[in-house]
Formats: C-alpha cells, structure tokens, sequence
C-alpha cells in the first residue's frame, strides 16, 4: 500500500516514515495538509496518516477534504488530544481509525494491515460480482449451467419487454428474486415494485389487498385504503402463488389484466392502473387449467412471456459457484473457509427438494458449525444433511414396505451399504462417516447380516435372507 504521512513534527514524522519504509509500506511525508492535498492531486495513495493539531489547516479539516475529493482514500487520524468529540467528530467525516500519540509505530503498522485485509475483502467481493454479472448478466442472478442459460435468455426477453410474465418454478428458486430483476432492470425500473402473496390472503382480505376499499365497505375499513393495482400504477405488482388465486378471484383479476376499470371494495369510482403484472407459480398451470381449477383465458394473460426457473437439482453445476456466493456473503469481513472435494460432493449428492434456499440455509449452519476452520469437511456438514444426501434420488426404491418398522430397516439397511460402500469397505471409515461408534456399526452389520471380507462387504443372496 501507498501511504502518505501528513505531521508537522519533523523528528516524528521522519521516524515513522523510517518504520513503515521498514515494515514494506511505500511512504511519502509532508508537514502540512496544504501540501497533502497538492500530492494527492498528482499521486495516487491508499492511506492517509495525518496528525489532528498542525499549523495552517488542521487534521479534521483536512480529512473533510480528502474524503470528499478521494473517499476510496482511508485516513488514520493521529493527536495528542484525544477527546471523545474530536474522536466522534473524525468518524463521522470518515476516518478509518484515531490514534493518541505518543504511540509505538507497530501500533500504527497493525492499523494499517486491518485496512489491507478490509480492501483486499472488498476487492474480492467486488471481483466476485464481476464475475457473476460476466456469466448472468445481471448481478442478482447467480448461474452458468445450460438449464440457467436457457432461463437467462427468456429472462433477457422478460426484461426488454413490458409485457405480463409467468414466473413458473418450485419453492425456493427464487421466483421473487426474477421478478425483482425483471423490474429494476426493465423499463419500468423507476417506478414503484409491490409485491403479494396469493397464498396468505383469504378471498375478501385478497380483493382488498388488490382493488383497495373504501370507508365502511366492511368490520374494520375505517378509512379509505387504495389497493396493490392502483399503488404499483407505472410500476411493477408480482403476484407470488398465483395458483392459490380462487375461481371467483380470478374474473376480477382478469378484468384489470385486459385494462378495464375497475372499483374499490365497498365503491363505486371507477379506477385504472398501468402497472406491469408478473405472475410466479410453483406448479403447472396448464395442469390447472385442464383440471378446471384455473382460468384459461387468465392463464394466457398471464403467461404472455414465460419464464421457467430449474430446480436446483436440475443445474447442479452452479453448485459450487452458489456455495461460494454466500460464504462470502456470510462471512463479511473475514475470509471464507474453503470447502473441499469430500464436502462438495455431498452438496452434490443431495437432492436439494428446498432448492436455492435451502443451499442458503445449509451454508448458514456449515458456517456456525465449522468454528472459523479454514476448510470445510464432509464432517463439519449437518448429520442430517449428510444422511439424506446418501440416500440418492426420491423414489429410488420401487418396492414398497409393508409396515412402518419395514421401511425404517429399509431405510437404515441401505445407509450401512453406502457407507461401507463411500469408505471402500472400511468399517471404521464408514462408521464415522454415520456418526456411529464402531460397537454399534458392527451390531447393525450382524443385525442385518451384512458381512464384510478384506476390507470390502458382501450381502447375503436372496434365498439366505
């Protein structure tokens, strides 16, 4: 880092220039802020060490300076008088740190390696932005595989069109995180983004929700209350679960999909709205439709553009990518731990029936669990997790239990087999793997006559079960 030293005590300031030069800093020195501001102009430097009491301009009036005109510029204020309102003063103009001479120059040199690792982190974060926006093309989307790249380019579509758009994917996809892109990167950016969930909302508190009322329409309407439609005029409304819409609903939701006025709970003033609508599901509609269940005509007005979102489980090759996104994100300052092949490879395993969200959350609980450890392991992953991810695919198996004990043994059975299995037949391997004392593995091992010969096992055939 370039650091610019700014004192007017000659012997004090040559002193700190000797040791920060020595601690590998490169350093330039000035006795007055007026010659400060006149080397900033012509260098670039990362901090600025300045003294708070100097002749001519002082230290906080110098810091004002430096962070209007360079505020990626961190300063360091040093004083003798360190009172609590110079301190308070300083950080509100943007001081990174104060430090109250006399002071030992490692002191100052422990300051300045905390603004290093801090710049180093806001590079790398500001890099890994970069990075995604190179491969989605907008930051909020996280995503390289082919089944994201596919969505990606409906979702180009959806965004340089001002049409209605059916977000269709399964719980945690991150429906609303698309429709917020569509809507902040859309030409409807500078308007209002409301949004409602269909799902939560019996059908006379939804037709409130949406059409607004009026004073006295109903128990509790004690005024005048304007709807979802009319607040997102010139905007954007995302109707989230829109499958949970009733049949009755739905004919007065088409009415202000095909532009009609329509009228407040309770009123009888006619009211438009020229908001963009974006719709998102977490089943097939189609299939409502054909059930009855949901309107065909407010389908098509709906989905004019659709935009399908894959489970996870569906691009699995963004992964890793997404693991790393909210390490990051959690971690903050700190460096993230790396995640290693063993770790990864459960992540992989998993069937993520959650999807986005739950990778998010299991994230969360590795980072609470792993105690600042550098890299995480399969073991540092919840048991829980590690458990059904060893179980493969859903509906793997096709013959069903008979009774509830049959299935439990079933289910347990297969696990020891898979362990034994991932630990090439070590036993002592695969019962850590589960958790397990090695007394109580090798009691499930007889229990369902599992055997294991030089290091691999074998299963009893049919006829000796």
């Amino acid at each position: 880092m370039r650091i610019l030293v700014v004192d007017d005590e000659e012997i004090k300031r040559t002193a700190l220039c000797d040791d920060l030069q020595e601690a590998g800093y490169d350093v330039k020195a000035v006795p007055r802020a007026a010659d400060g501001l006149r080397l900033l102009g012509a260098e670039p430097f990362d901090v600025v060490v300045t003294d708070l009491r100097m002749p001519g301009m002082d230290g906080i009036t110098f810091l004002a300076q430096v962070k209007e005109k360079w505020p990626d510029t961190e300063v360091v204020m040093m004083t003798a008088f360190a009172t609590v309102n110079n301190a308070v003063q300083a950080m509100k103009l943007g001081a990174f740190d104060y430090i109250t001479k006399p002071f030992e120059s490692a002191e100052l040199v422990l300051v300045l390696e905390r603004i290093e690792k801090i710049r180093s982190l806001t590079r790398e974060n500001r890099d890994l932005k970069d990075e995604l926006a190179n491969v989605t093309g907008y930051r909020e989307i996280i995503g390289q595989s082919a089944a994201m790249r596919e969505t990606l380019e409906a979702l180009k579509l959806a965004i340089t069109s001002d049409v209605s758009v059916l977000l269709w994917g399964e719980t945690g996809t991150g429906k609303e995180l698309f429709a917020r892109t569509i809507h902040k990167y859309g030409p409807r950016s500078q308007g209002p983004f409301l949004g409602v969930s269909c799902a939560t909302l019996s059908s006379q508190i939804m037709e409130s929700e949406l059409f607004g009322h009026v004073k006295g329409a109903f128990t509790g309407a004690i005024e005048n209350k304007p709807g979802r439609f009319e607040l997102a005029h010139n905007g954007t409304l995302f109707l989230d679960e829109i499958d949970d819409v009733p049949l009755e609903m739905q004919v007065k939701l088409l009415r202000v999909l095909e532009g009609l006025p329509f009228e407040r709970v309770g009123g009888i003033e006619s009211v438009r709205t020229n908001a963009r609508f974006v719709a998102a599901t977490k089943v097939d509609l189609r299939e409502k439709v054909k059930a009855g269940t949901f309107r065909e005509d407010l389908y098509y007005r709906l989905s004019v553009l659709p935009v399908r979102i894959p489970p996870l489980r569906q691009r699995r090759e963004d992964i890793p990518l997404l693991i790393n996104y909210f390490l990051k994100l959690y971690c903050g300052s700190s460096a993230p731990p790396e995640v290693d092949e063993s770790a990864m490879a459960v992540f992989w395993d998993y069937e993520w029936p959650g999807n986005v969200r739950e990778l998010q959350n299991v994230v969360r609980r590795v980072l609470l669990s792993a105690n600042d450890r550098e890299t995480v392991t399969k073991r540092d992953l919840p048991v829980d997790f590690r458990v059904a991810a060893m179980q493969g695919p859903r509906g793997e198996t096709s013959v069903q239990p008979r009774s509830f004990r049959e299935a439990v043994e079933s289910q347990e059975r297969n696990l020891l087999l898979k362990a034994l299995e991932d630990s090439d037949g070590n036993q002592s391997k695969a019962a850590a793997t589960l958790d397990m004392k090695l007394s109580t593995f090798r009691d499930k091992l007889a229990k369902y006559d599992i055997h294991v010969h030089s290091g691999r096992r074998s299963e009893p055939d049919e006829a000796d079960r």
